[in-house]
């Protein structure tokens, strides 16, 4: 017999585990969400003034 029957299955990693082990990933979040964030609010408040006379 084999010893491989043995070894158990490699457990497979979460996908949030392995996107917070990135940190280049996190460091790209953190800059592109507020970058988003804060263009639609300027957007939305450009929108928002009154028509000048």
């Amino acid at each position: 017999m084999s010893e491989d029957n043995n070894l158990p299955k490699p457990e497979r990693i979460p996908f949030f585990q392995r996107m917070l082990d990135n940190p280049f990933l996190l460091l790209f979040i953190g800059v592109a969400m507020p970058t988003v964030f804060y263009t639609l609010w300027g957007v939305m408040e450009v929108a928002t003034l009154p028509i000048a006379k």
